[in-house]
């Protein structure tokens, strides 16, 4: 526990390291009554507060301080320097730190010879100084392995979770062209019945009343099928917002004008209630259109008229873009709004505007069906 909390303050430790080392070296030449020393002693040694940071300024710093102090009072510690090499051995890459190292740990030797008339000093030294470079590399070579375990492990984790990703995309799309059968299927069958039972209404009552007898159980098996399989595509959910109309334009428009596009709305005729999915299709072509224009256009300002007639609704949605196209007709946009207005007998366009811009435009009819 107070390794990993040492582990987690590492400039707190090196403070402390720095500051005894200064004790140490200042108690030393004051001993000696080395008095111009001391400020080479603390150069020697509080810079290594630092030595993670900047190991290999650190390193020179505290060699040159070292050697100045052994030149001047023939005194010779060595364990800042030994430490300022393991920490350069420790975080650079072998190569670097080698050299840094070498050149070091040779000056300081040598200034140590020179000033001491001794060679007997410089074996102890030299093995201290290798002694540090191998402890620090050896370490460094473990911390850079044991990144590489933990990046690994970060890897497959995203890659997990984008599998896991795919597989509930790929089971939404099978639930949904589940959900496509069951209702054109269930639908399928209660026309029939429906048909039939209105050609024998007066003239086989009993017939008609089977007839309904069986939309009523096709309807009901068709009901739990939906609930099972909305079940599965809802577990987990919190909230359910209900599906948006043409009702929160105003909230739409504003969102995209909070994201930095003028927009402006005007509504011709007069507003009706619309088939629910009439009404949504409606709002997801003006939110495609808008967002394709946020995206791709470069625009400044944009249009949304919504037209209500006595037999169809329309939407369009025109630009100050660079009228190369929103983005829409290049991928997946445009063919989801084809789409859209498809199901219910209606019709797209999209492309650049007369005068600049680009503009999609798109017809809903209101048939006896859709009313």
């Amino acid at each position: 526990m107070v390794w990993n909390w040492l582990r987690r303050h590492p400039f707190l430790v090196d403070t402390v390291i720095a500051l005894l080392l200064t004790a140490v070296y200042v108690a030393s030449a004051v001993h000696g009554r080395h008095w111009l020393g001391v400020p080479l002693a603390a150069l020697a040694t509080l810079p290594l507060t630092v030595r993670r940071r900047y190991p290999i300024a650190v390193l020179a710093v505290v060699s040159g301080a070292t050697f100045a102090y052994t030149a001047a009072y023939e005194n010779d510690i060595p364990i800042a320097v030994a430490l300022a090499i393991y920490t350069c051995a420790a975080h650079l890459g072998r190569r670097r730190s080698l050299w840094a190292s070498a050149v070091a740990a040779a000056a300081v030797l040598l200034v140590t010879a020179a000033a001491t008339a001794s060679y007997g000093q410089l074996i102890p030294d030299a093995l201290i100084f290798i002694a540090a470079w191998v402890l620090g590399d050896n370490l460094g070579t473990r911390r850079a392995y044991t990144d590489a375990l933990e990046e690994r492990a970060e890897r497959l984790e995203r890659e997990r979770e984008a599998e896991q990703a795919r597989a509930v995309a790929e089971e939404q799309a099978r639930i949904a062209r589940e959900l496509h059968d069951v209702i054109a299927h269930t639908i399928s069958v209660i026309v029939v019945q429906a048909a039939a039972a209105n050609d024998v209404f007066d003239s086989r009552p009993e017939n008609a009343r089977q007839a309904l007898r069986d939309i009523e159980t096709a309807g009901r098996g068709a009901l739990a099928e939906l609930r099972r399989l909305l079940g599965v595509l809802r577990a987990g959910e919190t909230d359910f917002a209900p599906q948006p109309g043409l009702d929160r334009l105003d909230d739409l428009v504003a969102n995209v004008r909070a994201a930095g596009l003028q927009v402006g709305l005007s509504i011709e005729g007069t507003p009706r209630p619309l088939p629910a999915g009439v009404d949504l299709s409606a709002y997801r072509v003006v939110q495609e259109a808008l967002t394709n224009t946020l995206k791709h256009a470069e625009a400044t300002h944009a249009d949304v008229t919504l037209r209500f007639d006595a037999d169809a609704v329309a939407v369009e949605v025109r630009d100050d873009g660079h009228g190369t196209g929103n983005g829409a007709a290049m991928g997946h946009g445009l063919v989801g709004m084809r789409e859209r207005v498809g199901i219910f007998g209606g019709s797209l366009a999209a492309g650049p505007a007369a005068g600049g811009g680009f503009a999609v435009a798109a017809h809903f009819p209101l048939t006896e069906h859709t009313r």
